[in-house]
């Protein structure tokens, strides 16, 4: 592959990966295939892939006023904590073998898609809400926990915060959609600050793939809104039922 068909590449693929991560949430279940393809090795790809899925946070940001206006308090709160996980996870790639979450990722996507399909029910259960019982706890150490994941490695984070967000927080799916895509958003920038500082990227795979996601980020937002909720909810849940039957067979690292 050339180093121009390469970037052309990069940049579809970051397009389609951005459409559909910020309409549902499984952005690297396309980017992250893409660099490995584009001949960049796995660690450096996963590098390269949470430094570049900075470029969507702008664009659903801008996309997803309608279901972010009046929610700036919460947003400062919780994204401040999602930014310090994601620190805490770019951290732990540094330090430790790639492969140590590798066995365990299929698990959590898995589990995310299926809490996704079973989220009309489990919502209807009021201990599961942010504000009561169990919710209480389950909220704030569930976005911790998936913020840290999401600075390892990342791929399924987005449906599993989209799960977390549907029984915890808001059962509307645009709403928990565009919340989801600003925490994430958080937890990766603090992310790429610190691989930007601490190793090497390959800029020359992030750039390209960076303005993809840019312009599908801006798409995603309006898809979700409306597609039928659970149209959204079966293909996204979907995927990420087949991503992590990818990543059972390829782990990371």
């Amino acid at each position: 592959m050339s180093p121009a068909s390469r970037d052309l590449f990069l940049v579809a693929a970051g397009a389609l990966a951005g459409l559909v991560g910020t309409a549902g949430g499984i952005t690297s279940l396309v980017s992250y295939p893409a660099l490995l393809l584009a001949g960049v090795a796995p660690l450096q790809a996963n590098v390269a892939n949470l430094v570049a899925l900075v470029a969507c946070w702008p664009g659903a940001a801008a996309a997803s006023q309608p279901e972010l206006r009046g929610r700036g308090p919460w947003l400062l709160r919780w994204g401040f904590v999602a930014a310090l996980g994601g620190a805490a996870g770019s951290v732990l790639l540094l330090v430790t073998p790639p492969g140590v979450f590798g066995r365990v990722v299929p698990f959590l996507v898995a589990a995310g898609s299926l809490a996704l399909l079973c989220q009309p029910w489990l919502a209807a259960r009021p201990s599961w809400r942010a504000d009561a019982g169990w919710g209480r706890l389950l909220f704030p150490c569930g976005l911790a926990a998936l913020s840290c994941y999401n600075g390892y490695f990342g791929a399924g984070s987005g449906v599993l915060l989209l799960a977390l967000l549907l029984l915890t927080t808001d059962p509307r799916l645009a709403s928990a959609n565009a919340l989801k895509n600003m925490v994430v958003g958080a937890a990766t920038i603090t992310s790429a600050l610190l691989f930007a500082v601490l190793t090497r990227v390959d800029w020359g795979a992030v750039v390209p793939l960076a303005l993809g996601l840019f312009a599908g980020s801006l798409a995603g937002p309006w898809v979700a809104r409306r597609l039928p909720p659970g149209v959204l909810r079966w293909l996204v849940a979907v995927s990420g039922l087949a991503l992590a039957v990818r990543l059972w067979f390829s782990p990371a690292g």
